[in-house]
């Protein structure tokens, strides 16, 4: 992105990674708490290895004393961010989400948003949030549906919208009883639901559940009309 990329993709920092050809459509990643916009590159490459899609890693707006890496908000108790760091950082993530668009030549409805931990909840406050369209789909990983004031996600209308979650069971930063919450309350509001509970497995992601998600997302960014014979 140069001089002129459009106003917005300014606001934070990130990576790009282009797509092979003419892109399918996008996959923006977010990171997790104390790490930054190169930490889910890998995955971008793992969950899209042909690069039919133009991939995004932008990095948290925070930092914070003692704490290495960026953030996406204060920590003071899992599963409840803290307001004062969780709004602007709301707001800022999606002035530069908006700006995509025009930047990448992609459709928003072609563009799918995840991330892990910190970077999943933001991606499901993002997705399912109050006046914002909805997204090709949301990628969530070992973490949780945010509640914060003025924030809450908007789950109604959501029948036959796509969202993938994945946690290990024997998680002890973000517990797998958020995930399970999670998936009760999406299945409730009637979204197509993939969900992966790994026994056994921590905080991480597992790699076992990549050939699955690498399906799902290439389901959400199907071959644009005119493109399919190429």
């Amino acid at each position: 992105m140069g001089a002129d990329e459009p106003r917005g993709l300014e606001l934070l920092a990130h990576r790009v990674r282009p797509a092979a050809d003419a892109p399918q459509g996008a996959l923006v990643l977010l990171h997790g708490r104390g790490t930054d916009e190169d930490d889910l590159q890998p995955l971008a490459d793992a969950l899209d290895p042909e690069r039919r899609l133009v991939a995004l890693t932008p990095r948290g707006p925070w930092t914070f004393p003692g704490q290495p890496g960026a953030h996406w908000y204060l920590v003071r108790r899992v599963g409840f961010p803290d307001e004062e760091t969780f709004g602007p950082a709301w707001a800022r993530l999606a002035a530069w989400l908006d700006a995509l668009p025009q930047a990448l030549g992609v459709p928003w409805e072609r563009t799918v948003i995840g991330g892990f931990s910190q970077g999943a909840a933001m991606s499901l406050a993002l997705g399912l949030g109050s006046g914002r369209a909805a997204p090709a789909g949301i990628l969530a990983l070992s973490g949780f549906l945010p509640s914060v004031p003025g924030f809450e996600p908007v789950l109604r209308g959501r029948e036959r919208f796509p969202v993938a979650l994945g946690h290990g069971a024997g998680d002890p930063v973000i517990p797998v009883g958020f995930a399970r919450q999670a998936r009760e309350r999406l299945l409730d509001a009637g979204v197509e639901l993939l969900y992966r509970e790994t026994p056994g497995m921590g905080h991480t992601i597992d790699p076992a559940f990549v050939p699955a998600l690498r399906d799902w997302l290439v389901a959400r960014t199907p071959p644009r009309d005119g493109d399919a014979a190429a």
